[in-house]
């Protein structure tokens, strides 16, 4: 694939590391591509991981993550998008296993996982843990990924009920998590309705984005402290570009006790004709220092060749007479 200057979605993105005075374990990679210099279809891949608490190392796990699956998605890039999304979460599953085996303090590092990757209006998706990926359309906001966590697991067999869930002891138990020595395979349900089964909510894979859609990727230490509702509120009456930081704000003023990362990308309308695509911002080399003329040195010369046939004339006069 072949970077591009300009995504073809709107994108705002924010990362804080909570008010507790924790060190920043997430991590997170927006990359925009168009597939070929024949093919132009335009691509955004954003991935966001989110360092285990507890675990040693949590935020190179999440570094690795990030950085393998991007590596690999855009290496692979001729593999169908959902199968492709698919073993790139489970290649890096394998390299934060490696890395491990190579520094052994490390060893019991993870991280949880969340991508999204849009080509041209079809969303992919893939995640592993309780990062999230939210479709807001309209009115609706849409919970697309499922948590793998002990709170989820009992909410779906029916052990516990929604008001129970708030303040629960195993809150934060991660069921699946990326650096396990499990074979955890990625889940690529898409769910759009609670009604869906499994296999209907993964044959959502490439589902059409209309104009107008968001998509929010979102790591835990958001949606610990903001309900669904208020997303969904910040979402449709924000504009994209400070919805991210309106979002983390409102965590961390109710106590920001984790890390949180926010990435919002939103599909163009056709009245949007006139608004500005952001350009993705690459590193460049500083510019060439530009070199003036050094006219005291040039002084100095002249004076000194001035001296020089000054006492050449000196020693004429000298021998003539």
């Amino acid at each position: 694939m072949i970077p591009a200057e300009h995504p073809h979605l709107y994108i705002a993105a924010a990362t804080h590391p909570g008010v507790k005075g924790k060190s920043n374990e997430d991590r997170y990679s927006i990359l925009a591509y168009r597939f070929s210099s024949d093919n132009h279809t335009p691509s955004v891949l954003a991935v966001l991981a989110d360092g285990i608490g507890g675990h040693r190392g949590g935020e190179v796990a999440a570094e690795l993550a990030v950085n393998d699956i991007s590596r690999y998605v855009v290496e692979n890039c001729a593999i169908p998008p959902a199968q492709n999304l698919r073993l790139a979460v489970s290649h890096a599953n394998q390299a934060i296993l490696n890395y491990t085996r190579q520094k052994p303090t490390l060893l019991g590092m993870g991280t949880t996982c969340v991508c999204a990757w849009v080509i041209g209006d079809r969303l992919y998706g893939a995640s592993i843990g309780d990062s999230r990926l939210y479709l807001q359309r309209g009115a609706k906001l849409i919970r697309l990924t499922t948590d793998h966590t002990w709170i989820q697991e009992a909410l779906t067999h029916g052990t516990l009920t929604p008001d129970q869930v708030k303040g629960h002891p195993n809150a934060h138990i991660i069921r699946r998590f990326l650096g396990s020595l499990n074979a955890y395979t990625p889940d690529m349900r898409l769910r759009l309705s609670p009604a869906e089964s499994d296999d209907q909510a993964e044959a959502n894979q490439g589902l059409r984005l209309l104009p107008g859609d968001r998509l929010m990727l979102c790591s835990d230490g958001l949606t610990d402290l903001v309900e669904d509702g208020e997303i969904r509120e910040i979402l449709q009456t924000r504009p994209l570009d400070n919805s991210p930081a309106h979002l983390i704000s409102l965590a961390n003023q109710r106590g920001g006790h984790d890390n949180i990362t926010v990435i919002t990308m939103e599909m163009p309308r056709p009245a949007d004709a006139t608004r500005p695509i952001p350009t993705v911002v690459m590193p460049k080399k500083a510019p060439a220092r530009k070199t003036r003329p050094n006219t005291t040195a040039g002084l100095m010369v002249l004076l000194l060749l001035l001296a020089i046939f000054m006492l050449g004339l000196l020693l004429i006069f000298y021998f003539v007479h």
